[in-house]
């Protein structure tokens, strides 16, 4: 749209629509074409409860990692700070959308929330609270419990979806870890249950993730993480890898299934149409650090650091 001078619509391999970009946008003749330019995502979002309680918190979150740059003899060379002193609350059935230019740290709060970074060379200061417990204080066996109710989607369905398994083993897995005493008859139900709730077929039990579409997969990732009933998901760019007329759906079953069970979202993206139709609060990093958080609609209309104002206008949200 901002840097051709004519578009050409292809759909299954046919030449559906051509002309010049204007045309083509703002009047287009064939219904995939509209389908196309009309896939902007909606907002449709459930207000949050006034006296929701607080699932997800942080404190001073802050994560760095080894420097690289040389130091004087004898000196350990600064570490990189990736995030700095990071504090938020997310509460049931609220979306906070989190923004920011690449290398902002916006990947790097999810894997801290989500725990995954306790392996790698990160040193991770600050309180990450989950559901009341302190998560930097549970032993790996207490972490592991609460994991069920900690769930996480990532970008890449076809990528965090093993090719060796089939959709019954991937979204049975977790099953198998937190609720072990369940008969094979009951894991297949609630497996079942939950394909149906993502929109998928039974007869996808026994195929394999190459068998399917992107959105497909990406209802089979919301599917595995759904089935152990989690009170938080953390969305990492959940849709970027759609198409723009499946990312509408996808966008739309994860709005339905925050509304049924309340859940809550934080959700990582570039794509701030994405956000804005998603979440009810947005905050804004940079460089590490949490520059501007409010309300959606009062931030993208009125931001007040210039850095928030520039996301918006190469985003065309002001």
């Amino acid at each position: 749209k901002h840097f051709a001078q004519r578009v050409a619509v292809l759909n299954q391999g046919k030449l559906m629509e051509v002309g010049s970009t204007k045309q083509v946008f703002n009047h287009p003749t064939d219904p995939y074409t509209k389908s196309l330019v009309n896939s902007e995502p909606v907002r449709n979002l459930a207000p949050v409860m006034p006296l929701a309680p607080v699932l997800l918190k942080t404190e001073n979150l802050s994560v760095s990692y080894p420097g690289t740059e040389s130091a004087a003899w004898f000196k350990k060379p600064p570490r990189h700070q990736v995030l700095r002193k990071v504090g938020f609350e997310l509460k049931q059935g609220q979306t906070i959308g989190v923004i920011g230019e690449s290398g902002s740290g916006k990947t790097t709060l999810g894997m801290a929330v989500l725990g995954l970074l306790g392996d790698s060379a990160a040193q991770i200061t600050g309180e990450v609270d989950v559901l009341g417990h302190d998560w930097q204080a549970l032993k790996p066996v207490e972490r592991r419990a609460m994991r069920s109710s900690l769930q996480v989607i990532f970008q890449d369905p076809f990528g965090s979806l093993s090719p060796r398994m089939n959709v019954m083993q991937i979204i049975s897995e977790g099953l198998d870890i937190h609720f072990p005493n369940l008969s094979a008859d009951e894991r297949e139900s609630r497996v079942l249950d939950i394909l149906r709730e993502v929109g998928i077929d039974r007869s996808a039990l026994t195929r394999y993730p190459h068998e399917f579409s992107g959105g497909q997969r990406q209802r089979i990732a919301i599917a595995r993480a759904l089935i152990l009933k989690p009170q938080i998901l953390v969305l990492d760019e959940p849709t970027s890898a759609l198409d723009v007329s499946i990312q509408k759906q996808v966008l739309a079953l994860l709005t339905e299934l925050q509304k049924k069970y309340n859940l809550a979202y934080l959700m990582i993206s570039h794509d701030l149409a994405v956000i804005r139709a998603m979440s009810h609060e947005i905050m804004v990093l940079k460089q590490g650090r949490v520059v501007e958080f409010g309300d959606t609609e009062t931030l993208i209309k009125h931001p007040r650091q210039t850095y928030t104002k520039e996301l918006f206008t190469a985003a065309e949200l002001t």
